[in-house]
């Protein structure tokens, strides 16, 4: 499997890039969100992938952020939503507005979306609000930063003292103040949530 990829863009043809890695060009799928985050041509270029390998064809999909690649592999577990469809939600909204449309179940928001419609928006809401204490983190946080660690962890604290995992993650983003380790941030969690 392939991972990642860096090499030089020597092309942009939305949703396609191709990508020179030592003289072999790659054809990349891509979001527009990650298209508008690519350097110029010309210059190097380095993508998170996810390839998929079907009877007829075999596919590459690159991805700007870590972030948007993890959503991506959410997205098309779902009965329904493809590679096609999960990129064109990518390219209608950022991982982190999209997780807090689920979040606020905001269906109008996701059928602003090309391809996705009243039903495809709430089988989203509906099969992503389990995931997202798992991706809370991931997503809506400073990923590698003791501040994002600290917030993961609190998270996760209060999910396993039976809280959902979406008021868990609304609840620590209320009570979030920096430089505070995960322990500080649960007792700040617990205080709010019993009022």
């Amino acid at each position: 499997m392939i991972g990642q990829i860096r090499g030089m863009m020597v092309e942009k043809k939305p949703p396609f890039l191709i990508v020179d890695v030592h003289g072999v060009g790659y054809e990349i799928q891509a979001s527009m969100n990650t298209i508008y985050a690519l350097p110029v041509l010309g210059a190097e270029v380095f993508l998170y992938t996810h390839f998929v390998v079907r009877e007829d064809a075999q596919l590459l999909y690159g991805f700007y952020t870590e972030k948007e690649r993890v959503l991506f592999r959410e997205l098309i577990k779902i009965s329904g939503v493809g590679p096609k469809l999960a990129l064109a939600i990518l390219s209608g909204m950022d991982a982190v507005n999209f997780m807090q449309s689920i979040a606020d179940r905001d269906s109008s928001r996701l059928v602003k979306i090309p391809g996705v419609g009243k039903k495809t928006a709430e089988r989203l809401i509906i099969e992503m609000q389990d995931k997202l204490g798992a991706f809370s983190a991931v997503l809506l946080t400073k990923a590698g930063s003791n501040e994002g660690l600290a917030q993961q962890d609190a998270v996760s604290a209060l999910v396993a003292l039976g809280y959902k995992p979406n008021d868990a993650h609304a609840t620590i983003r209320k009570v979030f103040v920096e430089d505070v380790d995960s322990e500080h941030l649960i007792r700040l969690a617990l205080k709010d949530m019993s009022k």
